[in-house]
């Protein structure tokens, strides 16, 4: 058993690290079609390239009928919470390099363990409440309000669609324990295309042959990515798996040197430091807890 545990940690890993690296590959593609159509417009794209290929995923292992036996209210919340979040983040991922905009991103996991107090009752002590206010400091860096830095449009866009990023989160959390991970992919989806496309509409822009690449590279990667994601949690330990999603950090600063020429300054290496460490210490701050929580729950009948 030890021995399969082992194997399945290991697994989950590898499928982390696969998932990180081809959604920073999806994200590229997202930032290059940004250059020539709206953002709203990317936001609905991506959701509808992606969905044939999430109801094959859904068709191949659960059938349809989980697809339809699901909490709606919550579903709808998402889904605008995902049109906020993928319009503002393509918005601002278009004038940033990739490097910036996932530092100000990575302050999802601190910004979605504060909203799960009031939101899901859970209980922070005062040592992760200090992690998410570092946490929160190291975006300001990476910002520089009063500098030379991001703290305009594109980087406070980012922020806003980061703070409906973790809100939908918290919905996941919600839903997670009702719904199959297949019906949170293609419901999202789905309520993306739709919202973001009834909203790009009055300004869509015509699909340019030349661009077929860029929206398959969105659909096989999101979809792909959001598979291994499903796998990596299923087979790996939460406190394992996710403090991997830092390592994309490596993959958008290769795409922003390859793709773009750039390099993030100083100050955004010294923001995403402090973001980073922040939310590895909050994460195991959570482990340790969950560990200290545990044993009193065990012995209630």
């Amino acid at each position: 058993m030890p021995d399969a545990a082992s194997r399945d940690h290991r697994l989950g890993v590898v499928a982390m690290l696969f998932a990180v690296a081809v959604l920073c590959v999806m994200d590229a593609c997202m930032k290059q079609l940004a250059g020539h159509y709206p953002p709203m417009q990317v936001a609905a794209l991506r959701g509808a390239v992606g969905l044939p290929l999430v109801l094959a995923w859904a068709l191949a292992t659960t059938g349809l009928g989980p697809l339809f036996r699901v909490h709606w209210p919550l579903h709808l919340l998402r889904g605008v919470l995902g049109v906020l979040f993928l319009s503002c983040f393509v918005a601002g991922l278009r004038d940033l390099p990739m490097s910036t905009a996932y530092a100000i991103s990575f302050v999802g996991p601190l910004l979605v363990t504060a909203m799960a107090v009031p939101l899901l009752r859970e209980h922070v002590g005062p040592r992760r409440w200090t992690a998410i206010v570092v946490g929160i400091l190291g975006v300001l860096v990476v910002l520089r309000p009063g500098g030379e830095g991001v703290l305009a449009r594109p980087g406070l866009l980012v922020l806003l669609g980061t703070v409906c990023y973790a809100a939908s989160v918290v919905t996941v959390r919600m839903l997670a324990q009702r719904d199959s991970a297949q019906a949170l992919v293609f419901w999202f989806l789905g309520m993306v295309a739709v919202g973001a496309g009834l909203l790009a509409w009055p300004e869509w822009v015509p699909l340019r042959a030349a661009d077929a690449w860029l929206l398959a590279g969105v659909a096989v990667s999101g979809t792909l990515g959001q598979v291994a994601l499903t796998h990596a949690f299923r087979l790996g330990e939460a406190s394992l798996i996710a403090p991997l999603e830092y390592t994309a950090l490596v993959w958008v600063v290769l795409l922003d040197v390859v793709l773009w020429g750039v390099l993030p300054d100083g100050m955004t290496w010294l923001g995403a430091a402090i973001i980073v460490v922040s939310g590895l210490y909050l994460m195991r701050r959570e482990r340790v807890v969950r560990g200290q929580v545990a044993p009193v729950q065990d012995t209630v009948p």
